[in-house]
């Protein structure tokens, strides 16, 4: 594949390399490798369950953890509410079918909602009582005013500002709900908490009204001093769409089309935090405050747990560089590595870049029939087996026993991550140098009336993470209990 000189300059001027480009754009012609599943992680081969004593234990660490460490806590935050929507949208159309039973029970649960005194007001202001309308059965106008520009507009916000909870006469966004948590589990000794959101650049501009607004109350109500940063997912990281045919793919301007490369992009936002511990929490993973107990517990679990694991790696590192190692402690080590961090075929030679490498502790919950990512121990091409967050679209689903291994797996990744990127020195890694970039996944969009085919980047937890210490916990259902569809608001 060759660019002409338009598109060159277009690559150009928009800040990506022409050479990086090509590089991608050879895997729409040869596909991505399917990841090898070997066998699904499972508690003692793979996951560690925590148990009483050692949980008390970390408990303790992750107190005298907070004097010496800067923590702070990374949300992805700019996915749109609109799949959250997806079963409502049908029903904006008067002559739609009549109602599917849960549509019905939403529209008669809506008090029970938080913002179901915001979309009383904005339908009154046009002269519409909601109660009135919900015994009416108008569910169209009610969606009309839920979801579009109309009203409340909450098919277009992300997820982050849209109210999930309510207390009393207080309603809370899920944005609010992360400062309280950070509050909890992700202060400093000097009562600063940092949190940064990956925003979309249309939203940024609410995101900070709205943190603006409620700061000052959680200020006082926790005793802390919040530190809130923004970033987007640099243009850089966008990739290049192609015709079914694997051609390039022009938009109605006769330019190349780029399209965002999924949350995977966001290992370069990552990658500029500068802190010791980074906790890492999908937006719409929140519970209600007086819910929260079993979340910090275990959020301060695995901090502590990584640490712990980190102190023992550094140690170790520092003496080595120092040329102080006994024959007998570097044996000590490598047991350590094999039986606490799992890896096999460890030697004298390969121990320190074995060891020398971001480290991340991962919450696993029980496997209730949830979309998405779950642990496996998988194997290379150079044959060397790890343990690995794997997303069905890496998988091979054609090869039966494959599919037979991804369906054996016992638990899910709710995205629970605590890491860190530090090594022995006091450095920093670049997250770019442990990126697997075979670990990406061709999905199919369109663009108007014409289909292409997009690329997806490692995902964040997924390839991007690939080449990191990777330690899996359990941790208990009840921390788990995100918000992917508008009923789920309902039970909580």
């Amino acid at each position: 594949m060759t660019f002409s000189s338009q598109d060159l300059k277009f690559i150009q001027d928009s800040g990506r390399s022409a050479e990086e480009i090509l590089k991608q754009f050879h895997y729409f012609e040869t596909g991505f490798p399917f990841v090898q599943l070997v066998r699904p992680a499972t508690l003692g081969d793979g996951i560690h369950k925590i148990e009483d004593q050692e949980m008390l234990a970390l408990l303790e660490q992750f107190s005298l953890m907070t004097e010496y460490y800067r923590i702070a806590k990374f949300v992805p935050a700019s996915g749109a509410a609109s799949r959250m929507f997806k079963d409502l949208y049908p029903y904006l159309d008067t002559t739609t079918a009549p109602l599917k039973s849960k549509i019905a029970h939403f529209m008669n649960s809506l008090s029970e909602c938080a913002f179901f005194h915001d979309l009383e007001q904005v339908m009154m202001r046009d002269g519409y009582q909601l109660k009135e309308m919900v015994i009416r059965e108008d569910y169209a106008l009610i969606l009309e005013y839920l979801l579009t520009e109309k009203g409340l507009n909450y098919g277009n916000l992300p997820k982050a500002l849209l109210k999930f909870h309510t207390y009393g006469d207080e309603t809370r966004t899920a944005l609010e709900e992360h400062l309280v948590e950070a509050a909890r589990y992700a202060q400093n000794n000097d009562h600063s908490c940092f949190l940064h959101f990956t925003v979309s650049p249309a939203h940024q501009q609410e995101f900070e009204k709205r943190v603006s607004e409620v700061l000052p109350a959680f200020e006082q109500k926790f005793s802390v001093k919040y530190h809130i940063s923004f970033s987007v997912q640099h243009p850089s990281t966008d990739t290049l769409a192609a015709e079914m045919d694997n051609r390039p793919f022009y938009d109605d301007k006769g330019s190349l089309l780029f399209r965002p490369g999924g949350h995977g992009a966001l290992i370069y936002n990552l990658n500029q935090l500068k802190f010791d511990v980074i906790f890492i929490k999908n937006i719409d993973n929140v519970k209600p405050e007086d819910k929260l107990e079993e979340t910090i517990i275990y959020k301060k679990i695995l901090a502590a747990y990584l640490m712990q694991v980190q102190t023992q790696i550094h140690h170790f590192l520092k003496k080595n560089e120092q040329g102080v190692v006994t024959s007998a402690e570097k044996e000590e080590m490598i047991q350590f590595v094999e039986k606490t961090l799992q890896l096999k075929e460890i030697t004298s030679q390969n121990l320190v870049s074995v060891l020398n490498r971001p480290i991340r502790v991962c919450g696993m919950v029980k496997n209730q029939g949830e979309p998405g990512g779950g642990p496996f121990w998988v194997k290379n091409s150079r044959g060397e087996e790890s343990l690995q967050i794997v997303e069905s679209a890496q998988i091979d689903m054609e090869n039966s026993k494959q599919k037979v291994v991804f369906e054996k797996s016992t638990h899910f990744n709710p995205v629970d991550l605590v890491c860190s990127f530090k090594d022995f020195r006091g450095n920093y890694f670049n997250l770019h140098d442990y990126v697997d970039p075979d670990a990406g996944f061709i999905s199919y969009k369109s663009y108007g009336n014409r289909k292409l085919k997009a690329m997806e980047l490692p995902g964040l937890w997924n390839g991007a993470m690939s080449n990191w210490i990777t330690l899996f916990i359990e941790v208990p259902l009840i921390t788990f209990n995100p918000v992917k569809t508008v009923f789920d608001l309902l039970d909580r």
